[in-house]
This record gives C-alpha cells, structure tokens and sequence, in this order.
C-alpha cells in the first residue's frame, strides 16, 4: 500500500519519469542489491530523460516542419556540392547560437528544403525553438490575415523570439510593396538577435530584382546577406532520381 501512494504522490507532483522508474524496479531481481543512492540516482536519471523527450517533442511540434528529416539521414553520396563536413558543423548549433543567418541556395530539387529541415531537428534536440515557414505562404495569407483580425503585431513578435526561422522557398515570385515591407519588419526583428535560415533556387545575384524596389531591396538584403553563411548546392533534382520513393526520403 505504502508504494502505491508513493507512485501516487510521485504522479501528483508530475513526476512521471519517477513514478514509472519506481514502478519498473519493483519487478526487477536484483534491486535489492542497489544501495538506496543508486536506486534514488536510477529514479532521478528517469525523471531527467522523460522530462527531455516531453520537451523535444512539444519543440519539434511548435516547429512544423515540413519534412521529418535529421541530420543522421542526409545523403552525402548524392552528387550535389554538400560537404559533409561543412553541413555537419552547421548541425553542431553554433550559427544558431551566434545568431547567424544561413543562406540554403541551390536549383529546385536537390533537397534544400529537407536539409533545413534536418538543420531544425538538429536544434530542435539542442533546445533551441523553431519555427519552418514558407516565404509564399507567410507573405500570401499568414500576414494579411495576422493585419485584419488585428494579431498582426503579435505574430510578428512570437516569430521575433523563435530562435531559428526557416524561411523555405524565398523568391519564387517578385515582391508587392506590402509584402517586402513585411519582409522588411520581420527580418528588422531578427537581425543580430536571432537565427534564420532561407532556402532559394533564385540565385543570389537576382534577389535585388526579385524584392524590386531599391530603398527596401537593400535594406532587406542588408539584413539577409551581412555576415550570413552559405551554402550553394548544384545538380539535378533528387526527386526525379527518387521519383518512386516517399517524400521523407532521406535527402
């Protein structure tokens, strides 16, 4: 009776990785031969990995990724430019940490968006909040709605504190006044103070054309290109070599 109301209280407290670790130990032979300080140590090491695993799963949920893709899975084999080296030290954290910008640029199809993905989930079990977002998507429909229910300017703020944003498919189409002045506040928000990662199959040399309008194309590329991390990927696209296989195919 005495275990159960421990369990019980354990449970009340939240403590679930110890209740559950207390649990198991009673029908385990030997732990009896425990001292009560390994036992306690075994019940608090429980407690400390539940609470980890609760903690990546509600980030990799606030995250929405577009693709469940980790760094473990990436393809180095495939002829594409990716250093493996390079991309392996970008999933250490430390331009993430820095609050660097990473600049995923590349013809479509060679897995950009998959490899920010894979970037995410690697900070995502570091801790760090993310938050993958589409460029047409966000400028399109997310902003425009934020501004006429009035949840405009804490839309912004809550993607202010994200501690990476990935922009995915920057530039597939020319900017409206409205939408590079969004782009604007939101990269003005984050500049020096946060990390973000933009995917884009529009080479570098064109983005100024693509914002078209000087005053604000510079401003925002003031912000996007100072002192931002690159990586320039080449190649066919991988999905017409993997036409046949899932769309979290590891790429």
């Amino acid at each position: 009776m005495l275990i159960e109301q421990t369990l019980a209280r354990l449970h009340a407290l939240k403590l679930s990785g110890m209740a559950q670790a207390l649990d198991e130990q009673r029908g385990l032979p030997d732990v009896a031969t425990l001292s009560f300080e390994e036992r306690f140590a075994l019940l608090l090491e429980r407690e400390q990995a539940t609470r980890q695993d609760r903690r990546l799963a509600r980030l990799l949920q606030l995250a929405k990724l577009r693709y469940a893709a980790c760094v473990e899975d990436v393809n180095f084999r495939a002829k594409r430019g990716l250093d493996r080296a390079r991309f392996l030290q970008l999933a250490t954290g430390d331009w993430i940490r820095a609050h660097q910008t990473l600049l995923l640029v590349g013809p479509t199809g060679t897995g950009k968006s998959w490899l920010a993905c894979a970037l995410g989930n690697a900070a995502c079990r570091q801790g760090h909040t993310v938050r993958y977002l589409r460029v047409p998507r966000l400028l399109g429909d997310d902003l425009p709605r934020a501004r006429a229910d009035g949840s405009y300017g804490a839309l912004l703020q809550a993607l202010a504190r994200v501690e990476l944003l990935i922009l995915d498919d920057w530039g597939l189409a020319p900017l409206g006044d409205r939408e590079r002045r969004d782009l604007l506040e939101l990269l003005e928000d984050r500049g020096g103070r946060r990390a973000t990662c933009i995917t884009s199959q529009l080479p570098l040399e064109h983005w100024h054309d693509m914002i078209g309008d000087t005053t604000v194309g510079d401003a925002i590329l003031d912000r996007v290109v100072h002192q931002a991390q690159r990586l320039t990927l080449t190649g066919g696209s991988l999905r017409r070599a993997a036409s046949s296989e899932s769309a979290t195919t590891p790429a």
